[in-house]
């Protein structure tokens, strides 16, 4: 069986991985052989895991967490499913462009239809 897994280092950084032996991955990582970034910064603590069938899902699983804001990987460990949904919601700028358009194209819309309703 194949794990993603999150490790929460001493100065409050995570470290996402995936393994196929997650006891043996976390003692690598708690005696200084594993990752460069846990080795500087032990001890660490196992604050959440997956289990995947396969190992190509485990690795997938591990590089798109990987790629999540701080924020987003909190709501995960926490199990905050409405918070992860708000967080998933792409927040740069062309993201806000098409909301501002489509929010005003909606209230013209409503605007017009108000205004035929009232005629």
């Amino acid at each position: 069986m194949a794990h993603m897994y999150i490790l929460e280092c001493c100065d409050g950084t995570y470290y996402t991985g995936s393994t196929i032996n997650l006891e043996r991955r976390l003692w690598e990582h708690q005696n200084g052989l594993g990752a460069n970034h846990t080795r500087k910064r032990l001890p660490v603590t196992l604050v959440y895991c997956e289990f995947f069938d396969r190992v190509s899902d485990a690795f997938y699983r591990e590089k798109q967490v990987q790629g999540w804001t701080r924020k987003k990987k909190e709501a995960l460990i926490a199990s905050d499913i409405s918070e992860l949904h708000k967080l998933a919601i792409c927040q740069n700028e062309s993201h806000y462009k098409q909301c501002n358009q489509a929010q005003l194209t909606r209230q013209l819309i409503e605007d017009r239809c108000s205004t035929n309703l009232s005629d």
